[in-house]
């Protein structure tokens, strides 16, 4: 008995050492104006570093959004499990989310290649630092768009919920499954943009997704295409999408692995949008807004052993 307490003792005490050994920096990033704060957090500075890359919205660096009463916080659960994995990971507020950068915006609009080119500035900064191992890019929804973009001098390529389609057809496709007329009205203002850059009067119930300040971003985002853009990397991808996922089906995950059949494709039972672990059905929309839901494990060991080998 006495022996099993000792090693349950040095069991716990090892615990608390490796816990008490995670480091974690306050940094800010600049890309001229637009200030991206964030959080590094790391067990050793010669482990692999991963740069996460949000999707869209305002999302903050731990996966939360200005005026929801509550946030999924599922980018601060994965930190905390991927850095007790003894991965140095990497999350910002996104240029949208920090209050500090509205006027500059406002001024001068918001492309999705900005988004592209905070991500560059993030990675040269880690590269300059020159302590990380390696240095993975993980891109969620949106973001598994913009990670490929940006990925030119990273190691790995995670695309994590991400879609296949363009943007149009995404957004056509979503509109259309709540209602068939408004879908007609998307397919007809996305027309518009490809021809003239603008839609000039949009209905009352779509304003606020085609609204002016809107378009020119729309614009440029649906001149993007995930699947030829996956087609030319060369480098190690994996491609990772959960079967309860309401916004990318994990059709979408398939289709980018036979863009590019080099990556590695794993689709995890039970995992929705935000990477919870979903049972039930009516708990998909509520984990949306409830940080109490766990990080699918699966997810956590996926990822793990993709950015190690």
């Amino acid at each position: 008995m006495i022996r099993v307490l000792f090693i349950l003792f040095l069991s716990v005490l090892n615990s608390a050492i490796v816990f008490s050994q995670i480091t974690s920096e306050e940094i800010i990033i600049n890309n001229y104006e637009i200030q991206l704060p964030g959080t590094l957090t790391y067990s050793s500075e010669t482990s692999p570093l991963l740069i996460w890359v949000h999707g869209s919205g305002n999302v903050d660096r731990n996966g939360n959004q200005a005026g929801m009463p509550v946030g999924a916080n599922y980018i601060q659960q994965v930190r905390e499990k991927l850095t007790a994995s003894g991965l140095a990971f990497f999350s910002y507020d996104k240029r949208t989310a920090n209050p500090k950068n509205i006027g500059f915006m406002q001024q001068n609009g918001v492309l999705i290649g900005d988004f592209v080119d905070d991500v560059k500035e993030v990675i040269n900064h880690f590269k300059n630092r020159k302590k990380f191992s390696s240095i993975t890019l993980i891109g969620h929804s949106q973001g598994s768009l913009i990670s490929m973009l940006a990925s030119a001098n990273v190691d790995k390529v995670i695309s994590l919920a991400g879609p296949a389609k363009t943007i149009d057809k995404t957004i056509i496709r979503q509109v259309s499954g709540q209602s068939k007329e408004l879908g007609e009205l998307c397919i007809s203002y996305f027309k518009q943009l490809k021809d003239s850059g603008e839609i000039k009067t949009v209905d009352p119930r779509l304003i606020t997704l085609f609204a002016k300040p809107n378009q020119p971003f729309f614009k440029s985002w649906i001149e993007k295409d995930p699947v030829k853009i996956i087609e030319n990397l060369s480098k190690p991808i994996l491609i990772v999408n959960g079967d309860k996922d309401l916004q990318v089906p994990s059709s979408e995950a398939k289709a980018l692995h036979e863009a590019n059949t080099t990556s590695q494709l794993v689709i995890i039972k039970n995992m929705n949008h935000v990477l919870k672990e979903i049972e039930k059905s009516e708990d998909n929309l509520a984990s949306y807004r409830n940080p109490t839901f766990a990080i699918s494990k699966e997810l956590i060991v996926t990822i793990t052993r993709f950015v190690k080998e």
